[in-house]
């Protein structure tokens, strides 16, 4: 977490970083390891935990509250009843999570803006970066997954992702040592068909019949070479012809080493 943090250059003197908290074991090792952070780190940044209470059914609304203050961590609990707005328009039946996450990054962005938060740490690691890509690739037709840090559509936010190197199993077993109060994820109802679900379980055959292959994808995703795909907007296809680079080395001077010492 730490190297990704360094690497896209995540965290800044004088940062304030909201750190969304679902109650799950990704945003919970991210908050950890980010306070952890906060006292070594040659820097200054303030944390704030917040989380989201979208009115789910059998939500357990006083297990955030009492684990943050029994670890003497400043927080809030933004309340807002987006799940009947969601069992309301979406089809039963129907995908739920879509329009969830897009009225969920709502609420947490104005609460940002409106508090001076100008940095938004979200718990999505490896896995789910691997997961993005593949969704989009089979069912979008795009090559696209999470960036680890990026501007906010509304650009007064930089979200950043400090778990983006972090393997999905490493979490669950960090998070199983230091005994979280985990809120389950299915508070929405089962949603055992979700393409998200297929593209893991993909993944997780991968990693147990093919050991490696994970990882030389992921790496994949920090090495592109836009002139060796199809994208006429990431590379200039049309202008590029035999003519154009013979011209190019014709024009230039030829220096031979010994002209060079001379000089």
């Amino acid at each position: 977490m730490g190297q990704a943090i360094a690497d896209y250059n995540m965290i800044e003197e004088g940062d304030r970083i909201m750190v969304c908290l679902s109650g799950g074991k990704d945003s919970y090792t991210m908050l950890d390891i980010l306070l952890n952070l906060k006292q070594s780190a040659p820097i200054s940044f303030d944390i704030l935990a917040v989380n989201l209470d979208q009115k789910q059914p059998d939500f357990p609304e006083y297990i955030l509250p009492e684990y943050l203050e029994s670890i003497s961590v400043s927080y809030h609990v933004i309340e807002q009843d987006t799940y009947s707005v969601v069992k309301r328009v979406i089809p039963e039946g129907k995908t739920t999570c879509g329009l969830c996450s897009r009225m969920r990054r709502g609420a947490l962005y104005a609460y940002a803006e409106e508090h001076g938060y100008n940095k938004i740490a979200l718990g999505h690691h490896r896995d789910d970066i691997l997961e993005t890509f593949f969704l989009n690739m089979f069912y979008g037709g795009q090559l696209k997954a999470m960036p680890a840090k990026l501007k906010s559509d509304n650009g007064k936010h930089i979200v950043i992702r400090p778990l983006a190197y972090s393997r999905e199993k490493d979490i669950a077993e960090f998070s199983e040592l230091k005994g979280y109060p985990i809120i389950p994820c299915n508070l929405c109802g089962s949603q055992t068909n979700l393409q998200r679900v297929q593209m893991k379980a993909m993944l997780n055959q991968w990693d147990r019949d093919f050991p490696g292959r994970v990882e030389t994808i992921f790496n994949s995703l920090k090495n592109i070479r836009p002139s060796q795909l199809l994208d006429k907007e990431l590379f200039d296809f049309e202008s590029l012809s035999q003519t154009s680079e013979v011209e190019k080395l014709v024009s230039q001077p030829v220096v031979f080493p010994a002209m060079q010492a001379n000089q």
